[in-house]
């Protein structure tokens, strides 16, 4: 049995159709109605040729019943490609009487239509005797279908290939790289230096319409052959193909830095917004995608750490860098998975008669072995991965229940604990709610506590800095700025901001033992502060000169190793009280 028939006939041999053929079932005039008022296209074929169509195939496809005696009507409509559709239809006809597929079909106009095909036996008095082609049309389906589709793996702001579509497809040209041995791929890793402080200053939207400008420069700095994507928030991912070469990797990668160098237009303003560019070429050690991303993001923070509007390719000193960051990753996972930390607390004295004031709070981590050490170095492995979070609300709840317990012990000690705070912790929005709740739940008197924020925070966003601190404030807590002098934030931030306490930077600590402009500053710095009824503590007094420098201009408060290191709770509590006046 054929659908249709052979592809050499001789159109002189074809028979003659009438205009009007009868349909090939009793009652044709009724039957006839029926197909004329129904909304899918039909037409019915007998020995290879459609012998019949109603209005609704005719409005559908553009042919019309006077052509059928002069066209091999379905065979015109099918694509070459799909030449093989016959075939297997005809065999689930013969085996089931029915088929049915979606498939394209083309019109007299020549347009490619996607259409629900079904095809039927068409039997009369129990014989075969021909076929019942019925054609639905799908295209806006399809066209949903593909809408959907693209939204699915593509960013909807800047239209790129989003994380999954580029995942797939590094994962096939890694693949293909197996059998090209001679050719390799690569990744780059961008990230937009300063974005969130444009995005705060300027708004989201403004924020958008440069992630958009940025998108559109980096496709138009690529290769045909090459694949940027959009991974979320400002990092973006670009996949090179048929790398053949590291300077085949910098031609791109500098035409990429020199497109992002000129400024984009946000709102009828000028905005500059260069990028850290990590690059990691596609050896036999990357099993995986995710891995190659991986060394291209670490290659991405060196080029940020170096000042970025740069690029770094991951090589074996970073190779041994990342080995070193994913061991300290898998340490301070397991200190806070089974809480092996502890603080320890360093005393703060008042300079004029050693009295301790307060204590600063260092995180330690206990080993197994017993041996305690300090947790600075994971600090920064914690910011980078973002365990900051989860290390800060334990470093709220821990010392908000030291200072509880130490009020129980000795109701009438008075001295204040230090919360320290990460840049990343203080702008992650549960701060102060977390704050709240650990006041609640411990009872710790909140004047007591001083919470610790670095300088640096001040300098990313003055107007969203404010908000936080004035909110945390309002818990009835004070605020020190830690390491003031560090960053050169700008002084009139002490006017500005609900600030309590300064903490000098040991470099300005030094600066008391000098002579000249820096102890100038020093003094200047002091005699403001306390206009402003800020309270100073020097860090980092480590030598009797430098203690007596500071006595010599009126410095409040000071620690560091020439006073006490950081001591064990039960020390430190012992000290404070044979300290009290």
């Amino acid at each position: 049995m054929s659908l249709h028939s052979p592809q050499n006939s001789d159109s002189a041999q074809e028979p003659e159709t009438p205009d009007a053929v009868p349909l090939l079932v009793p009652d044709a005039s009724i039957a006839e109605g029926i197909l004329a008022c129904i909304p899918d296209a039909v037409a019915i074929v007998r020995d290879g040729r459609a012998v019949y169509i109603n209005a609704a195939f005719t409005h559908l496809f553009g042919y019309a019943a006077e052509e059928l005696s002069t066209i091999q009507l379905l065979r015109v409509m099918m694509p070459e490609v799909r030449q093989g559709e016959d075939t297997r239809m005809e065999r689930e006809v013969d085996k089931h009487g029915r088929a049915a597929i979606e498939t394209v079909r083309l019109a007299k106009s020549g347009a490619a239509l996607d259409v629900s095909l079904q095809v039927a036996s068409l039997v009369v008095k129990g014989a075969s005797s021909g076929y019942i082609f019925s054609f639905r049309d799908i295209s806006d389906r399809k066209l949903a279908e593909a809408s959907l589709e693209h939204h699915a793996m593509h960013d909807p702001l800047t239209g790129l290939p989003n994380r999954a579509l580029f995942l797939d497809r590094l994962t096939h040209a890694l693949t293909r790289r197996v059998r090209r041995r001679d050719q390799t791929c690569a990744v780059l890793f961008l990230d937009l230096d300063r974005f969130k402080p444009i995005n705060d200053t300027m708004g989201h939207a403004a924020g958008d319409v440069l992630l958009a400008s940025v998108a559109k420069r980096l496709s138009n700095a690529l290769r045909p052959q090459d694949t940027a994507a959009r991974l979320g928030g400002d990092e973006f991912a670009v996949l090179l193909e048929n790398i053949l070469s590291v300077a085949d990797l910098e031609t791109v990668t500098s035409r990429i830095l020199h497109e992002m160098d000129q400024p984009h237009e946000v709102f009828g303003r000028f905005v500059h917004a260069s990028v850290s560019i990590g690059a990691a070429m596609a050896g036999v050690e990357y099993s995986a995608p995710e891995l190659l991303i991986r060394d291209a993001d670490f290659a991405m923070y060196r080029a940020k750490q170096q000042g970025g509007s740069r690029f770094e390719i991951f090589d074996s000193k970073l190779k041994v860098q990342a080995a070193n960051m994913e061991e300290r990753e898998r340490e301070l996972r397991t200190l806070l998975d089974k809480r092996s930390f502890e603080f320890w607390y360093q005393p703060i004295f008042r300079i004029e008669n050693g009295k301790v004031e307060g204590f600063e709070s260092q995180l330690r981590w206990r080993k197994e072995d017993g041996s305690v050490v300090s947790n600075n170095d994971l600090r920064s492995v914690a910011e980078e991965t973002g365990l900051s979070i989860s290390l800060g609300r334990e470093t709220v709840e821990s010392v908000c229940r030291q200072l509880r317990s130490w009020m129980d012990a000795a109701p009438s000690l008075d001295v204040t604990l230090t919360i320290p705070i990460t840049q990343t912790q203080f702008h992650q929005s549960e701060l102060v709610s977390q704050l709240k709740r650990a006041l609640a739940a411990t009872g710790a008197d909140s004047t007591r506590l001083l919470v610790e924020v670095q300088e640096t925070t001040l300098n990313e966003n003055p107007t969203v800095t404010a908000s936080i601190m004035q909110r945390m404030a309002d818990c009835n807590v004070r605020l020190a700025v830690a390491n003031f002098g560090s960053s050169l934030a700008p002084l009139n931030y002490l006017a500005q901001l609900p600030i309590d306490v300064v903490m000098l930077d040991a470099s300005l600590t030094k600066a008391a033992t000098s002579t000249g402009r820096q102890r100038t500053m020093l003094e200047s710095l002091l005699q403001l502060c306390r206009e402003l009824r800020i309270q100073v503590i020097a860090q980092g007094i480590d030598t009797p000169d430098q203690l007596a420098a500071l006595q010599s201009i009126d410095c409040e408060l000071g620690l560091g190793s020439l006073f006490s290191a950081a001591l064990p709770a039960s020390q430190a509590l012992n000290l404070a009280g044979s300290k009290r006046a």
